[in-house]
């Protein structure tokens, strides 16, 4: 009798994960292949079908290239399918604008997208790039989706939400951080995403993975109204 009042088990509503840092020793997430797995394992657990996983590439501290994320990935599987574990983990690529990623676009390198043509930008935190626009116009011109990682993070972003409006006219696509939801990274950051969420802007939710810590946070934020309202939308996530 007493069964029929266990907890239920907690299961995702989002099944695909868009934002993580998962291959081990090429940036600031996991550091073993061991660390990786483990919260893969939690991710599979908690419903998590598919995952995309999203090395930074930044030229003066990990300059990562698609051979060396797509090799990270194709270990990683192995591993995954030696233990057993049903998942499905996909390169991407985290790509900073700098120098070096504009003349990247501009020699017509290979860019790392997944999923017809998706592409995660970001940028520093404090002071928005003179060439952002620009960036987003010339990765749209060559047929790929940009993503705009996290805005709800940036400085700049938070003095000027409104700002956002532009970049989703262009075509854009706004993820956010389930964690930011939590007030895990500032206020400012909590209250921006909110802020995006009410104006119905958000187009994908990520879970910023770099350590185990963060499935915690994206299961804590998965119970908040915001992240529920978000749910509500046409969210890209499931279609991925």
């Amino acid at each position: 009798m007493f069964g029929l009042f266990k907890k239920k088990p907690f299961i995702s509503p989002l099944t695909v994960d868009v934002h993580s840092h998962l291959i081990s020793g090429i940036d600031d997430g996991v550091k073993t292949w061991h660390e990786s797995i483990e919260i893969i394992k939690q991710l599979s657990a908690i419903g998590i079908k598919k995952v995309i996983t999203t090395p930074h590439i930044i030229a003066d501290y990990y300059p990562n290239t698609p051979e060396i994320i797509r090799n990270g990935v194709k270990q990683l599987n192995e591993k995954l399918k030696e233990q057993n574990i049903l998942i499905e983990v996909v390169a991407g690529a985290e790509y900073y604008v700098d120098e070096t990623f504009i003349q990247q676009i501009n020699d017509n390198n290979e860019l790392l997208s997944f999923s017809d043509g998706y592409i995660l930008v970001e940028t520093a935190f404090m002071n928005k790039p003179l060439q952002l626009e620009e960036v987003f116009f010339k990765l749209i011109a060559k047929g790929l989706k940009p993503i705009f990682a996290h805005p709800e993070r940036y400085d700049y972003v938070q003095r000027d939400p409104d700002s956002l409006q532009k970049y989703i006219d262009m075509g854009v696509k706004l993820q956010i951080n389930a964690a930011s939801l939590t007030g895990h990274y500032s206020l400012g950051a909590k209250k921006t995403a909110e802020y995006i969420i009410n104006k119905q802007w958000v187009h994908l939710i990520g879970s910023d993975i770099h350590r185990m810590q963060h499935v915690e946070l994206y299961i804590k934020a998965t119970q908040l109204k915001s992240f529920q309202k978000a749910g509500q939308l046409s969210l890209l996530n499931n279609s991925l």
